[in-house]
């Protein structure tokens, strides 16, 4: 798949609505993403013994994605340098959800809690560079990024009233942050 300079997320080719916005109870997508949860977890626990690892599994809808999550501690192994390990079990369970009902998954994961404080990090940095952006006027490229990583710069620039694109191909794909 080719992205144009202006995609913020690879996963994102389905239609989102803000991720604030939840589905309705008793609706049709709560109904799907809830059997997603229910078969990435499945498929999780099968992943977890067979790695004889210890892990408890929480499910959550949020916005318009099934959001699994392994807690539990000594599962460093399975997020690996730069969250890749993560990024790879989050495609294969995707994938075993495709399998199970036929249909794309946005399904999010995330182990140990990697997720929420990679997020804050990202905010972190995005304020800053956002600031120096201000100050200076030009724009700013950052380094690679996944595209999680991406959708939260994104995100985070938006907010701040600038305005940011991600360039290249993966894995080289990078966010540019320009004034507004």
């Amino acid at each position: 798949m080719t992205e144009d300079s202006t995609s913020v997320d690879a996963a994102a080719e389905l239609p989102v609505m803000s991720d604030a916005a939840e589905p309705a109870a008793g609706s049709e997508l709560l109904r799907r993403l809830e059997v997603e949860g229910d078969i990435a977890a499945d498929y999780l626990e099968d992943l977890l013994d067979i790695a004889d690892l210890d892990g408890d599994l929480d499910m959550d809808i949020e916005g318009e994605r099934a959001a699994v999550s392994i807690v539990g501690s000594g599962l460093d192994q399975l997020i690996g340098p730069h969250g890749e390990v993560l990024e790879a079990l989050q495609e294969l369970t995707r994938l075993a959800v495709f399998q199970a009902t036929g249909e794309r998954s946005r399904l999010m994961l995330d182990i140990g809690g990697h997720r929420a404080s990679r997020r804050k990090s990202l905010e972190d940095l995005t304020h800053a560079v956002v600031e120096r952006v201000r100050a200076v006027g030009e724009p700013e490229m950052l380094d690679p990024m996944t595209p999680f990583e991406r959708k939260v710069v994104h995100d985070a620039v938006a907010r701040a009233g600038l305005r940011s694109e991600s360039e290249g191909e993966a894995p080289h794909r990078r966010v540019v942050i320009s004034p507004a």
